[in-house]
């Protein structure tokens, strides 16, 4: 066999396995193993398709070391051919038991899982084809959906709240910014010339985003004294700034987490925070609403 014709029967063999499996378990508890956490089934499924997902990337990642490459070759590519077979029988079982299999393939962690299972099945004799493996860390996203991190996905909707409400700000002082970095470039520029390393504004641009976000590569340095001086209050400069994004989403989280409830606590359960406008107690249910105080 060629090098396609090898992963291409490797392909229908697993879609053979996949089939039998989809009779053997039975579609709609195949579905609820594989798309859902909430049972143990699906638990350990996707914990295990987890780990999958970590050792394959590690396996990767220690490939690209030319010393290791050239000692454990034929490994390496026994792994991959392992991984890149398991995680196409994942997809092709994904495909079978799913009710929508044409909305799961073209939903993103559908194309996810595929770019992380065929292709590198089909390019296991391509060069440089078992890197594209790289994009199966996107897939480690599913841990929020195994461990049910609420408070986390409640913030992190915070977070977007208040990047969105300041997006306005955010863009007016990126502007600011860009305005900022080319004139100081164009000074630099006059100032240093081609004896400091200036040798266009482009450069001298670049020089100013590196000095004013404080990053400092020291590729490109002023060495007349006019051009140490402006540097200097270029990073002075660059220190007061960079916390003005920071202040401007730091208030719009501090207006975004103000909205408690001015309820008094629950009665019931003394819960002392409640979401603004809340009725009812979040933690027991009880009504928030007081009722009518009775005559002593």
């Amino acid at each position: 066999m060629t090098l396609l014709t090898l992963p291409i029967a490797l392909l229908l063999a697993l879609l053979a396995g996949a089939l039998l499996l989809r009779q053997a378990i039975g579609r709609r508890r195949l579905e609820r193993i594989i798309f859902e956490a909430d049972t143990p089934a699906g638990k350990q499924f996707d914990l295990a398709l987890l780990a999958l997902i970590v050792l394959s990337v590690v396996a990767v990642g220690l490939e690209s070391d030319p010393s290791l490459q050239s000692r454990f070759e034929g490994l390496f590519l026994r792994l991959e051919v392992g991984f890149s077979s398991l995680f196409s029988l994942e997809y092709l079982l994904r495909l079978l038991c799913s009710q929508r299999p044409i909305a799961y393939a073209r939903s993103f962690f559908g194309i996810v899982d595929f770019l992380a299972s065929i292709p590198p099945l089909l390019g296991l004799g391509a060069i440089g084809g078992k890197y594209f493996t790289l994009i199966r860390i996107l897939r480690l996203m599913r841990v929020f959906r195994i461990l049910k991190l609420g408070l986390y996905i409640r913030e992190a909707d915070r977070l977007k709240e208040a990047l969105l409400a300041s997006r306005r700000k955010i863009f007016i002082f990126l502007l600011m910014m860009i305005n900022l970095v080319v004139l100081i470039g164009a000074l630099m520029y006059v100032i240093e010339g081609e004896a400091g390393g200036f040798n266009s504004i482009p450069t001298g641009i670049y020089w100013a985003i590196v000095t004013i976000t404080t990053v400092g590569y020291g590729d490109v340095a002023p060495i007349t004294p006019l051009g140490r001086i402006t540097a200097s209050a270029v990073m002075l400069l660059g220190y007061s700034i960079i916390a003005v994004p920071t202040g401007i989403v730091t208030a719009e989280l501090g207006r975004s987490g103000s909205g408690v409830s001015d309820a008094q606590p629950c009665q019931a359960c003394a819960e002392p925070q409640h979401l603004a406008g809340a009725r009812f107690c979040h933690r027991c249910g009880t009504s928030l609403t007081p009722g009518p105080v009775s005559p002593r």
